[in-house]
């Protein structure tokens, strides 16, 4: 089967219902398939020109092969030179399938762009003190310190003023998004 973005929706999903039917052995698809898709019986994947992605999206397309009880392989298939940044990423890649130290190189090579915004990376951070990388420790006190607050007043009644920032930013698809990290 093909799976790509340009499929209308109705073709995408009847396709995508086949092969996690099993009526489809192979599916040739574009990164459509890299968040979302849940076929337990997918075992092998192929990333061509895998030097093209980013560290985060490698990791998000290996992890849609290998999630039923068979094991999954992922091949990255390049023509990369060893000492390039692209070979770098991959190296990692196939290095290792703990998502914190990918998300750490990721953001290394990229920047963490504008983290109260919309751009994603590269960009010029809307943060005038606190860089993602530098202050890992601050971040991860704080992250604590939130999650001891929000325990104990889940509704944020106590922090008005927290609450009505929170809900500026975090509408209920997001917060659901997050709630799932």
């Amino acid at each position: 089967g093909v799976l790509h973005g340009r499929l209308p929706a109705d073709e995408k999903d009847a396709v995508m219902r086949a092969f996690a039917a099993g009526e489809l052995d192979v599916l040739v698809a574009t990164t459509v398939v890299e968040v979302g898709v849940n076929v337990p019986n997918a075992t092998v994947m192929i990333v061509l020109d895998a030097d093209r992605f980013g560290v985060s999206q490698l990791h998000q397309l290996r992890g849609r092969v290998g999630r039923g009880s068979a094991a999954g392989l992922c091949l990255l298939v390049t023509e990369a030179l060893e000492v390039t940044p692209a070979r770098e990423r991959l190296d990692a890649v196939a290095s290792t399938t703990d998502g914190f130290k990918l998300a750490e190189l990721d953001l290394e090579q990229r920047r963490e762009g504008d983290v109260l915004g919309a751009t994603q990376s590269g960009r010029r951070s809307h943060l005038r003190l606190l860089s993602l990388l530098r202050d890992a420790d601050l971040i991860r006190d704080a992250r604590a310190e939130a999650i001891t607050l929000v325990e104990e007043d889940p509704e944020l009644t106590a922090h008005p003023a927290l609450a009505a920032s929170v809900a500026a930013l975090v509408d209920e698809e997001r917060a659901e998004y997050l709630e799932k990290g």
